[in-house]
């Protein structure tokens, strides 16, 4: 008994102190911010959100409060930015301001800021450099990979084929093929599709990346210095992480034993020679820590991004037949049934390209960014944000902006297409981001849109075992992630 009143008081004292700590820092800013809700301690706006669509929730607060507001997740601070205007301006215009990494606290678990991702200051800088290069040196955007790709959409048709039109969920399917494409680049090799170990890891992935997504996600995101210590399907996510750190740290570990530093097979290599270079260098950040988590960073958002945009994809399509019947006819008038469809055909074929921008745009993979934060006290237009101040910019409001787009919440390909059907491009489109942390795989991911696309199309058509006007084409979580609902189809041979 007087063991556990000791922890009540503990307990008490500890929220106490928590809340206390909440109102100074609100009351030290206070004046300074943009204007939002007032927060209570501790708790901050909770009561004004719904964490099952937390992306709704902010923009309900932006149309009181402008486009610029704060809003207080649990105790944490957040300065929100809503639309194309403000949203470039911070990430482009102040970028070098802008240039931190806010937190994402499902994976700031696992990471702790380290690797590319999810890292800060000079860390985030020779790390961000290093890989860009290296993908470069390993062909990413160079014909290479593209061959690469073609070869992995073959096995992917080939797989297809063996389902003999049966109806079939398309999320493994896809999400094997897209991650043999950057596993041939960070680990030297793909997958066998029936690998066991592979499909853990890919649904391992899924899991996590789901989590971010759900109303407990977005608890866990406010609340996560109590979560850790509470019950919860936050365990399980952090279960899947720690798989995936164990999966890349074995590789790492194989591969030091078999480096040849004359002759570098992948990108892991390329790491473990540049630590070997850096040696006793006490400042650099090639580290195995570094290498295991950058590695883990490139293959989980090499792997979940596309795939999920091809699934959402696929769903808008047989939604849509009269688009897909478009698609068809420009497939095979510009590639023909037999040829292997190359990267350089986008340039003919305007409207396969504005379905897939419309896809990226509709699906709308990360509506709230991946948080920013200032890295010194900023003064953006009438306000000053103090530094290690974290800022969600709205990709998703940017993607839905009315002044870019005529029909923001509807399917429609014709926001990439001018009066004469060529495509047309929009200063809007955002799904990688914007300033100087966007998403340094966008050509890889582009490349691999449209290869994977044609090719699956110019071998298939798609059926629903519901009517089009059944299909319901609203995601199934909005948070962190946007995630489409779970479906069966059918592809019916051409």
């Amino acid at each position: 008994m007087l063991a556990s009143g000791l922890l009540l008081v503990a307990l008490l004292a500890c929220l106490t102190v928590l809340v206390l700590m909440s109102a100074w820092r609100q009351r030290k800013v206070w004046g300074k911010l943009p204007p939002g809700p007032t927060p209570l301690p501790f708790i901050g706006n909770y009561l004004q959100l719904n964490t099952e669509q937390m992306y709704n929730s902010l923009m309900k607060i932006s149309e009181r409060y402008g486009p610029v507001f704060t809003v207080h997740l649990g105790p944490r601070r957040i300065v929100v930015l809503c639309g194309h205007e403000a949203v470039k301006e911070a990430l482009v215009d102040q970028a070098e301001e802008f240039s931190g990494r806010g937190e994402q606290a499902t994976f700031d678990w696992l990471f702790k800021g380290y690797g590319v991702a999810f890292s800060n200051g000079e860390r985030a800088k020779q790390l961000r450099r290093f890989s860009i290069t290296t993908l470069r040196d390993f062909g990413v955007g160079k014909r290479g990979i593209e061959e690469r790709i073609q070869e992995e959409a073959g096995f992917l048709v080939e797989a297809l084929r063996g389902t003999r039109g049966a109806f079939i969920d398309p999320t493994f399917f896809l999400s094997r093929t897209v991650s043999n494409v950057i596993s041939s680049i960070v680990f030297g090799d793909r997958f066998d599709y029936e690998d066991k170990e592979f499909l853990s890891l890919l649904r391992m992935m899924l899991g996590s990346f789901q989590f971010t997504a759900t109303s407990r996600g977005q608890l866990y995101e406010m609340f996560y210095s109590v979560m850790n210590y509470l019950p919860g399907p936050q365990h399980q996510a952090f279960k899947e992480l720690l798989g995936l750190e164990d999966f890349v740290t074995k590789k790492v570990e194989e591969n030091q034993r078999t480096l040849d530093p004359s002759s570098p097979r992948h990108f892991i290599d390329s790491f473990l020679i540049r630590m070997r270079e850096e040696g006793k260098n006490s400042n650099a950040e090639f580290n195995l820590k570094n290498l295991v988590l950058t590695t883990l960073n490139i293959f989980f958002a090499g792997t979940e991004t596309v795939s999920t945009t091809l699934r959402y994809g696929f769903l808008l399509l047989m939604k849509h037949p009269d688009v897909e019947a478009k698609v068809h006819e420009e497939i095979d008038r510009v590639i023909g049934k037999n040829r292997q469809a190359k990267f350089e055909d986008r340039a003919e074929m305007p409207y396969t390209d504005a379905v897939i921008h419309e896809i990226q745009r509709f699906g709308d993979m990360l509506p709230m960014g991946v948080a920013r934060r200032v890295i010194k006290d900023t003064k953006f237009r009438d306000f000053l944000l103090p530094k290690g101040t974290d800022v969600f910019p709205m990709l998703g409001s940017v993607l839905r902006d009315p002044k870019f787009f005529s029909n923001p919440q509807e399917f429609k390909p014709q926001h990439f297409l001018d009066e004469k059907g060529q495509f047309k491009k929009s200063d809007a489109f955002v799904p990688f981001s914007i300033g100087k942390r966007n998403c340094f795989g966008e050509g890889l991911a582009r490349m691999e849109l449209f290869l994977f696309l044609t090719t699956i199309m110019q071998n298939f058509r798609f059926k629903s075992p519901q009517s089009p006007r059944d299909i319901d084409v609203s995601p199934k979580y909005v948070g962190f992630a946007t995630i489409p609902r779970t479906y069966t189809m059918s592809f019916q041979p051409r």
